[in-house]
Order: C-alpha cells, then sequence, then structure tokens
C-alpha cells in the first residue's frame, strides 16, 4: 500500500490543486459568508488587500452548526492591534448571529508577510492552495506553484518542537472544565494529523484537507502509530474535553512527531514572531 503512487488533489503536473470555491459552498452557509463579506469592507474599508476563505465551508464539506467559518484577512500594512480587535468583535458578532456555524476563527496578516520570502512554503502556499477568494486581490497570482515534497513539509510543519511548550502552557491555563479543553482538544487533534499527514505527503505523493484520509495516508507508513491517528482524527470532529488525551498529544504523540519530522525532514526555518 505505501508504494501505491497517488494523484488526489494534483493536477496533470503534479501540482497541488487549489482547493475549495465560492461555488462549493453549501447553501446554508452562504447567508453567514455574504455577511462576511459585507462587514469585512465596512470594517476594514480601505486597510483591506484580501479576504479568503478556507477550511470545510469552501471545500462544501461543512456541518450546520457543528462547523466554523474560517476566515484570511491581509491587510495593505501591517496589522494594527486595532485591525486584530476588530477581528475578534466581528467573528463574535457573526458567530451570534448565525446558529450555523460553531465559532469563528479569523487570521490577520500584512500583505508583505504573506508574500515575503520566508513564507514562499508555508503562508505563500496556504493562500495559494487552500484559500478561496472572498475579496480584493488573489495574491496567488504572485506565488508559485507547490508540490508536496519534503520542503514544503517542513516549511509548513516543521515547527512543532517550539510549539509544545506552549501547548502545555495552554493546557494548564485551560483549567479542569470540560467546556475549556474541547476547543484545545479539537485544535490539537486537527493540528497533529496535518502533521502526520505532511510527515508521509512527498512519499504519498498527494494532497487531501480530510482527516480521515490524512490519517489513514500516515498509517500506511507508521501503522504502529496509526491507531493514535486515527484517534485524533475522530476527535478533530468530535471533540471531547478529555484531560488524558491532552495529556497524551504533548507528552506521548506530539513529542514522537516532533522528533520524526525533523529526522525525516528538517526543522523549519524562522519566522518573525507574530
Amino acid at each position: 500500500m505505501a508504494g501505491t503512487v497517488h494523484r488526489r488533489g494534483l493536477d496533470a503536473q503534479g501540482y497541488i490543486e487549489r482547493e475549495g470555491s465560492l461555488g462549493r459552498v453549501p447553501p446554508a452557509f452562504r447567508p453567514v459568508v455574504a455577511a462576511a463579506r459585507d462587514r469585512l469592507l465596512d470594517v476594514y474599508g480601505g486597510r483591506l488587500n484580501s479576504a479568503y476563505l478556507y477550511g470545510s465551508i469552501p471545500r462544501g464539506t461543512a456541518r450546520v452548526g457543528r462547523s466554523d467559518l474560517d476566515l484570511l484577512v491581509v491587510t495593505r500594512q501591517e496589522p494594527t492591534e486595532e485591525d486584530r480587535d476588530a477581528a475578534r468583535s466581528l467573528g463574535e458578532a457573526l458567530d451570534k448571529e448565525f446558529p450555523e456555524i460553531d465559532g469563528v476563527g479569523t487570521l490577520l496578516y500584512g500583505r508583505a508577510r504573506l508574500l515575503s520570502e520566508p513564507e514562499t512554503y508555508d503562508l505563500g502556499w496556504f493562500v495559494a492552495c487552500l484559500c478561496t477568494p472572498l475579496l480584493g486581490e488573489d495574491l496567488a497570482e504572485d506565488l508559485p506553484r507547490y508540490r508536496p515534497d519534503s520542503l514544503l513539509a517542513r516549511e509548513t510543519n516543521g515547527d512543532l518542537a517550539l510549539l509544545l511548550p506552549r501547548w502545555r502552557d495552554r493546557i494548564a491555563a485551560a483549567g479542569d472544565t470540560d467546556g475549556a479543553r474541547r476547543p484545545l482538544v479539537r485544535f490539537m487533534s486537527r493540528h497533529l494529523v496535518r502533521t502526520g499527514f505532511t510527515l508521509v505527503m512527498p512519499r504519498w505523493n498527494g494532497w487531501t484537507s480530510d482527516l480521515g484520509e490524512m490519517a489513514e495516508a500516515f498509517a500506511a507508513y507508521y501503522p504502529e502509530r496509526a491507531e493514535a491517528l486515527r484517534g485524533a482524527a475522530e476527535l478533530g470532529h468530535e471533540p471531547t474535553g478529555d484531560a488524558d488525551v491532552l495529556r497524551s498529544y504533548v507528552d506521548e504523540l506530539g513529542p514522537w512527531l516532533a522528533e520524526e519530522y525533523a529526522r525525516v525532514h528538517g526543522v523549519k526555518a524562522s519566522r518573525p514572531a507574530d
């Protein structure tokens, strides 16, 4: 199975195809997408360079009442604290108004950062391949095309070792309630599955954003860790607030993944502090 050549998510030349489109947005989510588009223009005005959707809604796989709305907002200059506060307020208002979504996640970056050389195979790839244009200039026109190779793997997810101490701090700050831990389980589960997938992505030779398919691709090369990643894929969709899960992520699965990633692909180049 591990020797099979996969072409999923690639075009005829072997480049990763852009996933998602406005045409794939399920009808139930179109009102919130339209509201987000209009309000982004109202909030940012001339400061706004571009806005994108990403995640399950533009892929057409979102579930009503269970999926969040994921936005990338690009400002003409580096975003200010005022810009960040505006993004938080906008997300909270949309989440409150539209029961079809379960939260809003907004990434906010300046145009120069996204087009900078250090970000070409990280945020640049994210924009060009995983984001659906919603407003303004499409930065993908100024970015290269991407293959599922080791360079891309390293620059997208080769920083897990640096993230784990921060994850431990977030777990400690979350307290003892299931409600506080549940979002962390969802976030960390998804991140670990994606990291496991990009670890094997060059050998699998394809691209997918489906957590279940990511876990199965990983399992073909690391059968001894397959159960752990399959479990994380399930929790990425249906998270619990289990403290033992979070401990296993930062004490077992996460450290192993970080070490194996560095061995196979190397360590991600340093980035400016966010």
